[in-house]
């Protein structure tokens, strides 16, 4: 009975570590250093979850249509530490957005730096052994 426990908890922490390490990555598996991009939008949702967060903005296209995308952040915490907090990522709030695109062409970018209309900026990029961020 002790044993069926004990390995019954070391199966569910072990579950639990795989599911951690799958939902983080490596910036070269899925962003290419080679495809730098500047953004301008609005936001529209943001997730503060770790490994990484997210902010959604709607990018108006030159045609005039609008497209939503997905910036990768640091975890909350980090960035709440660089002093942008979950107050000033506002719905509605206008953005700049650098960072790197994704390598299967989605719309979706791994972010080094927010900036708001009245100058301020924050580094969003994590700082990796692999991501051009460091």
């Amino acid at each position: 009975m002790v044993k069926t426990a004990a390995a019954l908890v070391i199966a569910g922490i072990m579950s639990t570590i795989v599911v951690r390490v799958s939902a983080h990555h490596s910036f070269a598996a899925e962003f290419d250093q080679n495809q730098p991009i500047t953004l301008r939008g609005t936001i529209t949702k943001v997730e503060r979850t770790n490994p990484h967060g997210w902010i959604y903005i709607d990018v108006k296209e030159p045609s005039g249509g609008v497209k939503n995308w997905a910036v990768e952040t640091n975890a909350p915490a980090m960035l709440a530490r660089r002093g942008l907090t979950k107050e000033a990522l506002a719905i509605g709030t206008e953005v700049k957005v650098d960072g790197y695109r994704a390598k299967d062409g989605s719309r979706m970018v791994n972010g080094t730096t927010v900036t708001f209309p009245d100058g301020r900026d924050f580094s969003v990029g994590s700082v990796t052994t692999d991501s051009p961020n460091k």
